[in-house]
């Protein structure tokens, strides 16, 4: 641990015991000075001048470790929930919450036009074994779909925690994770030959066939707030996931996600609608809805 942390840890530790600076001196032979300096963050004390302070205080440098892991452990639990909008509380700014699926229909919008680019160069790639665009456009693309993707689901884990639609959020958050992971892989082959891009496929067909019946009907959960097009969302991620699935469909998939994708943008700009709507009218308080 470093300065200022460690001279306010020592601080704290002190105050627990009830010590004044001057009676933590006596107990490890410091000048007070040095204590004050210490705990101000001033200077960084050595090792052994710390285990004579942590042993008058009873504590050992190993606990102070631990303690100091699992902070950072979670903030970046923390920062990851946020990041991907796992956890949302309902007492949010609904101001909030609508702009953060404004963000995600939009960014799916820009995620639709890029998937038809990052088709192309994989068709090539992988059927042809060639590429169609320049390696730097191509990997541009990989990294663009990929963020924008990302950030568009994060918009149907928004919704699966504010309508307590877990099946949704779940399968939202699998989609995330993996498309991170399929598309590291699939860029990967790039800078080694010795990688077989079948196995992309076999492993992207499996993956991606499985999470999109589930998602489909997570999606026909919604229903009874955005209507028919939750219907139909539904409907066509179950017949691309089968599409998947039997691998013989995928090219039949892909294009069953042009409307799977444009209903998709559709949800979120509707959920987005109807907030705005209970927004005007409870004057910013984020309102009850109907859950299913």
């Amino acid at each position: 641990m470093k300065q200022p942390e460690l001279g306010r840890k020592i601080s704290e530790l002190r105050k627990a015991k009830g010590l004044t600076q001057e009676e933590l001196v006596e107990k490890c032979n410091i000048g007070v000075r040095t204590i004050q300096r210490i705990e101000t963050g001033e200077v960084t004390p050595r090792s052994y001048t710390i285990k004579a302070i942590l042993a008058a205080l009873e504590c050992d440098l190993q606990s102070i470790y631990v303690e100091e892991d699992k902070i950072r452990s979670d903030k970046l639990t923390k920062g990851l929930k946020r990041l991907f909008l796992i956890n949302v509380e309902t007492s949010e700014s609904s101001a909030h919450i609508i702009k953060q699926l404004n963000m995600a229909w939009v960014i799916g919008l820009i995620c639709f036009v890029l998937s038809f680019f990052e088709f192309i160069g994989d068709y090539y790639h992988l059927r042809e074994d060639r590429f169609v665009f320049t390696i730097a456009f191509y990997l541009f693309i990989k990294v663009a779909v990929l963020v924008t993707s990302i950030f568009f689901q994060r918009g149907f884990v928004l919704i699966g925690s504010l309508f307590k639609n877990y099946l949704l959020k779940i399968v939202s958050i699998m989609f995330i994770a993996c498309t991170i992971l399929i598309t590291v892989y699939d860029l990967a082959t790039l800078s080694d030959e010795s990688i077989s891009s079948g196995f992309v496929m076999g492993g992207f067909a499996f993956t991606f066939g499985s999470l999109y019946i589930v998602f489909g009907v997570a999606l026909m959960r919604m229903n009874y707030l955005t209507g028919t097009v939750a219907n139909y969302a539904g409907v066509f991620s179950i017949i691309t996931g089968c599409c998947y699935l039997t691998l013989i469909g995928s090219i039949l998939a892909f294009i069953l996600l042009v409307p799977l994708e444009l209903l998709q943008i559709i949800m979120l700009f509707k959920v987005s609608e109807i907030l705005k709507t209970k927004q005007r009218e409870s004057c910013d308080a984020f309102p009850p809805l109907p859950i299913s």
